[in-house]
């Protein structure tokens, strides 16, 4: 009779310490975690101060520059229709527009790189 009271305590054990708090490779990870938070606290906080310093800068970049680009942007639509910027010797930055050959063979291409 002793046997089957052994038994359920034995099983009832894993359940008990199932209870107790996080496994080993949860708290590991838990540690990890917080080590790696401590750490990259200042760099957070000096991003942070870095940010609060661009702002207003931002702001009248957007304010002089923004309703400029946007109109822009309305402009060209797509831009897989043109090659990348280039920088002529002089300093000047084009922006050349695809031919239809040029755009039809990239179209039948049917790769995409990433």
């Amino acid at each position: 009779m002793i046997y089957p009271v052994v038994l359920l305590g034995a099983l009832a054990q894993p359940a008990l310490a199932e209870e107790e708090g996080p496994s080993l490779m949860e708290r590991g990870a838990q540690l990890f975690i917080e080590g790696f938070m401590r750490e990259m606290e200042p760099a957070l906080k000096d991003l942070h101060g870095m940010a609060e310093d661009m702002e207003p800068a931002l702001r009248q970049f957007m304010t002089e520059i923004g309703p400029g680009f946007m109109d822009l942007l309305g402009q060209i639509e797509d831009l897989s229709a043109y090659h990348a910027p280039e920088i002529l010797p002089n300093g000047d930055i084009i922006i050349r527009k695809k031919t239809p050959a040029e755009k039809a063979a990239e179209d039948s291409d049917g790769d995409i790189e990433i």
